[in-house]
């Protein structure tokens, strides 16, 4: 069993080294407590320009600016686009939603493809997800997620599972508990790649079809618990479905089994949205207006988190095979939306 840390996230107005040494130490100490540790992160109250992100990443700390307004984006978009290393979400919640806000995908797509990965549309997101780039400031302090389905290597029931991750997230607060600005833990299940990372696999152990699993109950018993059993719970709190990072997930994509309506069906029961999901240079943009105003409707009628990440590689077209060039991004033939 690993147990993996996918991410620690500093809330912060700035980035000094005090806030630095901090993410190290609390990495340290999850380490000594038999974690490894993926990334750091730092997530910031507003926009800043001034940042040295390339610097960061060479440090390995990834940098986060958190919720936008559109006309905020506006303001900060060429600095966006330059940057490899700014992950922000644009607020939806209560926007007449219109060409002008997928516009900014598109030129996304046009002029820096790679910051697909790093941008999202959010609905109703809570304060405090150490989750890039769906991370909101809040308030100072720090929270971690996990990459929970590792837990399930050795389980034959989802029961089972809950158990383990029950026993880590009391772990994991036993030892961040002393640690000034502690402000908890986003039980979200985030699943990477392939074999026991990945949610599908885990469906499968079990016995189950992705397509026939899809109207059982098996997603809502998970979500229930991942809010419930939570000993220090904050952010999300979700299953996440991500298209193209759950490599076993972006298989089911490829045979016409995860289509953006079974997404959505998932993610108002169960999960956070729409996200890492292929989007072809030459989709309709009416289409994704649609996608985008009844995603936006569900949450406001559910209170529910939501968001949607479309991701491109730039180049490919409806039927053409996506080449991300991105570790964490399966290569698929993209769909029509």
């Amino acid at each position: 069993m690993k147990k993996i840390i996918r991410t620690i996230c500093l809330f912060s107005d700035g980035v000094t080294n005090q806030e630095i040494e901090k993410l190290e130490r609390i990495s340290q100490t999850l380490k000594e407590g038999g974690f490894s540790v993926q990334t750091k992160r730092i997530c910031l109250s507003g926009y800043r320009k001034e940042i040295n992100d390339k610097e960061l990443l060479e440090k390995g700390i990834l940098l986060g600016l958190g919720e936008q307004t559109l006309e905020g984006l506006k303001e900060n978009f060429v600095d966006f686009l330059k940057s490899d290393n700014k992950a922000i979400n644009l607020d939806l919640t209560n926007e007449n939603i219109t060409d002008e806000h997928v516009n900014i995908l598109f030129k996304i797509i046009e002029n820096k493809s790679d910051n697909t990965f790093r941008f999202t549309y959010s609905f109703n997101l809570p304060v405090s997800s150490p989750y890039f780039p769906s991370a909101k400031f809040g308030k100072k302090g720090f929270t971690v997620g996990l990459q929970s389905t590792d837990l399930s290597a050795n389980c034959k029931s989802i029961a089972e599972w809950l158990e383990e991750m029950k026993n880590v997230w009391d772990e994991i607060d036993s030892l961040l508990e002393p640690i000034d600005g502690y402000l908890g833990i986003d039980s979200s299940i985030a699943p990477l790649f392939q074999g026991s990372s990945s949610l599908v696999n885990f469906i499968k152990r079990l016995g189950l079809d992705f397509s026939h699993s899809a109207t059982t109950d098996i997603y809502t018993i998970i979500s229930k618990f991942i809010k419930e059993n939570n000993p220090k719970p904050i952010g999300l709190r979700g299953l996440m479905f991500p298209c193209l990072e759950d490599f076993e997930l972006a298989e089911e994509y490829e045979k016409g089994n995860f289509n953006i309506e079974r997404n959505i069906f998932l993610s108002l029961h169960s999960g956070l949205g729409i996200d890492t999901y292929p989007i072809a240079v030459d989709q309709d943009k009416q289409r994704v207006i649609e996608i985008l105003k009844l995603v936006q409707q569900l949450s406001n009628k559910y209170k529910k988190p939501l968001s949607v990440r479309f991701v491109s590689d730039g180049k490919a077209k409806i039927g053409e095979k996506t080449d991300f060039k991105n570790q964490y991004l399966k290569d698929v033939i993209i769909r029509k939306l």
